[in-house]
């Protein structure tokens, strides 16, 4: 019997990056940047055609759980599950590996984060359904971005030299590479086999399970002490356990020590990991002094400006910054600092204000 697919939307993330318009109880994966659909019902609605709704599950915070239920009212509510406590992707896939491994010890399970942008999808749509083929029969599966210029910000995959992007077949993955400085980042970008680690994995539960009993032991115990997901002492007891887990990435925890890793390059599927307002900008649409807006603005003497309020906005004599306009907090930033908006975040934070959080 074939295997049965199943897709793993991680939606637990704060969007420090995009405060002030991302919030604990509004965060960047549920508002909308780009049309009348937000990043997490993009997310899912590319899936259709290659996953059913009813087998699509999303692990979020409790901040977001009842909005994202609301967004997402295909998928069934009980799997929308609020983490107890954010521990990082290596016990958020081992939780859903958990689950489904109880319920269907063939599952294969793809995992794509909630806050991306991919223009493409009917491309990449069939990428997607490459990579499960691929994972009925390898360790694990990774997806490689085809990189369009040396970004420094990335962690990048190594394919073997010569790889075709596009290629609807794995072929094994050299290495993984931490973010390069801008020098490395130069010779990947020319040596034309090093691509964008995009973070979406392909494996079997069971493969997961069988990796965290190898890498990640003390977490393994804590998942595999809880009972079947259908149990009503399944949330008390995740409760009691999340928490105490590893708080460690999935690449560095278990895909990276995996020997047997595939890898699907890439060409170009329109992707964009929208990881500050500097690249909603980028994407926005622009007028003839390249200034970009979310509502109506006047401008004069102003160029490279990007602006989300909800009032009309007057720009004369600025450049290149971004300003972002809520009830409770202004945003103007360098759009070129635009990374930055998180350390406000962590100043806020720090202040304990949670009212701006």
């Amino acid at each position: 019997m074939a295997n049965r697919r199943y897709a793993l939307i991680m939606a637990g993330g704060r969007g420090t990056r995009f405060w002030p318009r991302s919030r604990k109880r509004s965060a960047k994966q549920v508002l909308r940047f780009f049309g009348e659909r937000s990043l997490i019902q993009q997310a899912a609605d590319r899936l259709a055609g290659v996953i059913a709704p009813e087998d699509i599950w999303v692990l979020t915070n409790g901040f977001l759980q009842e909005e994202i239920r609301k967004q997402l009212p295909q998928v069934p509510k009980r799997q929308i599950i609020a983490e107890p406590s954010q521990q990082n992707t290596a016990p958020c896939i081992g939780l859903a590996a958990k689950i489904l491994t109880d319920a269907d010890p063939n599952a294969v399970l793809g995992v794509f984060p909630a806050d991306h942008l991919i223009t493409k999808e009917a491309r990449f749509r069939k990428f997607v359904k490459a990579a499960y083929k691929a994972a009925e029969t390898s360790d694990v599966v990774v997806l490689g971005i085809q990189p369009r210029w040396a970004e420094t910000g990335y962690g990048y995959i190594e394919f073997p030299k010569g790889v075709t992007p596009g290629a609807m077949e794995a072929s094994p993955v050299t290495s993984f590479r931490e973010k390069p400085d801008e020098k490395t980042a130069n010779k990947f970008l020319k040596a034309g086999n090093f691509f964008w680690n995009a973070g979406m994995f392909f494996w079997r539960t069971s493969t997961v399970l069988d990796l965290m009993r190898r890498f990640q032991p003390k977490t393994a115990r804590l998942l595999a002490s809880l009972p079947n997901f259908q149990s009503r002492k399944f949330g008390s007891k995740l409760a009691e356990v999340y928490s105490l887990c590893e708080n460690i990435s999935v690449d560095y925890a278990l895909i990276e020590k995996t020997k047997t890793v595939s890898g699907i390059a890439l060409d170009d599927i329109g992707w964009n990991d929208v990881g500050s307002w500097e690249a909603v900008y980028d994407l926005a649409d622009k007028d003839q002094n390249g200034n970009a807006s979310a509502g109506e603005i006047f401008t004069e003497a102003s160029r490279g400006n990007y602006v989300s309020a909800g009032k009309p906005v007057a720009l004369v004599g600025v450049e290149n910054l971004v300003i972002v306009d809520t009830p409770d907090a202004l945003l103007v930033a360098n759009r070129s600092r635009s990374q930055d908006v998180s350390k406000i975040v962590k100043a806020l934070d720090a202040q304990k204000r949670e009212e701006l959080l």
